[in-house]
């Protein structure tokens, strides 16, 4: 191969190749280490091909089945819904692990507090008693708000306890174990009570839940490169709560981001009391501009979600409270047409209009869909019979309605949807 380069110099084209090097580093092309992590492999593993061949024929079918030898990333639009609850207890360290290691590129951390205030990850407040080991803690057990009052089948009473994070302090909870949630409400022992785990989840990882606090999850989250979406649980105590206030606790939750030095834009802080959303927007602009409005509506009197005039405020004025994101349930989002089409629901048509971020929860938390999909698909019942209509329903989301990203409870299926659809992932 001739070169037009003299033989005499070429002892310089090392260093000039170094040079290259590095303003190639400097020019905004190479990786850096917040970008490789973006980019860090997922183990999707076989439940996504699971669903697929349960699939009718269709375009769907085949575009996902051509996707199956593919390498899968870490993805925006999947989020680890209580980490992954499918099949390790929930906002446990080892659910979150699972929800990073297939994919999710934001994790969730539901956020209450201890009687001493400390930030813990529960999805509620008092739910130890199903999702914990503590009624199998004697001294523990006798500080819970309702200890637990064994079944009683002759007279129709079912079993009952209600412990809560406000019962103990933080030094406390960390004793316990996480375990699936769920009761056994026909149980006339403890021992039975702890067994009522649904039978579409497994206890095969649920023995040793190491439960986390709110800051421990943000430096999990932090190591893995992974965003972070809090949601502000309701207290189940009187607020004040020993002078904590609500707003107190609101800002609390992101000020252990700002002293572990997360940015704002890393984090979706949520609620479903639009007063906590509010207030972040008013006090903490820069985590306000990604806070995440729960709506929890559907509770309302008279709620219809292809009725405009049945839900206030609309949507528009949600927007110019300056509210960005919005994440309804799954249902809410989609309806029926006359063909027993899946398609958008009018609420869907007044988000997108209105220019919110829509983001939507939860998948695969229903169970198999064979009968249905209960709660979570109720406006679309009559199209769900097989577990694979979540790829179905998923498509929908993603394509007509557009959403940024979907809860799942097992978050491989839908990164392995965002990166067979080459869907972006990364929010703004």
């Amino acid at each position: 191969m001739q070169t037009d380069f003299p033989k005499k110099y070429w002892f310089l084209l090392p260093l000039i190749a170094f040079f290259l090097q590095v303003a190639y580093s400097y020019s905004g092309v190479a990786d850096t280490a917040a970008n490789l992590k973006s980019k860090a492999v997922a183990q999707v593993g076989i439940r996504p091909l699971f669903l697929i061949n349960e699939m009718q024929e269709s375009e769907l079918k085949t575009k996902l089945e051509q996707c199956k030898d593919n390498v899968f990333y870490r993805s925006d639009f999947s989020i680890g819904h209580r980490g992954a609850a499918m099949l390790f207890p929930e906002h446990t360290k080892e659910s979150y692990q699972a929800a990073i290691d297939s994919g999710a590129g934001i994790v969730e951390c539901d956020v209450t507090f201890t009687s001493d205030k400390a930030l813990v990850c529960r999805h509620s407040q008092c739910d130890l008693a199903t999702t914990t080991n503590i009624l199998a803690m004697p001294a523990l057990a006798e500080q819970c708000s309702l200890p637990f009052s064994p079944a009683d089948p002759v007279n129709g009473i079912a079993a009952t306890a209600k412990c809560c994070t406000s019962d103990i302090t933080l030094a406390q909870f960390k004793t316990l174990k996480g375990k699936m949630d769920g009761a056994n409400l026909q149980a006339t022992t403890v021992e039975e009570y702890l067994t009522g785990t649904p039978d579409w989840r497994t206890d095969l990882y649920s023995g040793t839940g190491t439960l986390m606090t709110h800051a421990e999850s943000i430096t999990m989250f932090k190591n893995a490169g992974v965003k972070m979406t809090p949601e502000l649980k309701a207290a189940s105590v009187q607020m004040p709560f020993n002078g904590f206030s609500q707003d107190d606790y609101a800002q609390k939750m992101l000020n252990e981001y700002l002293s572990a030095g997360v940015p704002a834009a890393q984090v979706y802080p949520q609620s479903f009391n639009l007063e906590d959303v509010n207030y972040w927007i008013a006090n903490n602009s820069a985590f306000g501009k990604h806070a995440v409005f729960l709506d929890g509506r559907d509770s309302d009197a008279g709620f219809n979600p292809q009725d405009s005039k049945t839900w206030t405020p609309s949507m528009a004025q949600l927007k110019s409270q300056g509210i960005e994101y919005i994440a309804p349930p799954l249902w809410m989002l989609v309806t029926l047409n006359s063909a027993g089409e899946i398609i958008p629901s009018e609420y869907a048509n007044a988000a997108k209009a209105a220019e919110l971020n829509i983001i939507a929860w939860s998948l695969e938390r229903s169970g198999l869909l064979a009968n249905g999909g209960g709660w979570y698909y109720q406006s679309i019942t009559d199209a769900i019979n097989n577990d694979a209509d979540v790829l179905t329903l998923l498509d929908v989301l993603a394509k007509d309605i557009a959403v940024v990203g979907v809860f799942s409870d097992w978050p491989a299926t839908v990164t392995y949807y965002a990166n067979c659809m080459g869907i972006n992932n990364n929010h703004k």
